[in-house]
């Protein structure tokens, strides 16, 4: 006779962490930005008022981050301009 679960056991998930030496919060920080410095680049900006109330507000209507909209135009102006 074959042997089955009962109804109530929860399926084995996999371990994300590692429980036996884990990372504190600042560690775990410096990582994420260690991991996003490899794949892209960072721009710093100052802008008028009135072109970031216009960025929010093409965030919101789209549901996107400021980054997606950022990096959406400046590839439209490279694409028009022969530059990519």
């Amino acid at each position: 006779m074959p042997t089955t679960q009962p109804a109530t056991a929860q399926p084995k998930h996999k371990q994300t962490r590692n429980r036996k030496n884990p990372m504190s919060d600042s560690e775990r920080q410096l990582s994420y930005v260690a991991r996003k410095r490899e794949a892209l680049k960072e721009i710093k900006i100052f802008v008028e008022p009135e072109l970031k109330k216009a960025l929010m507000l093409m965030c919101q209507d789209e549901g996107v981050t400021q980054a997606d909209i950022l990096q959406r135009l400046i590839k439209h102006e490279a694409e028009l301009k022969g530059k990519l």
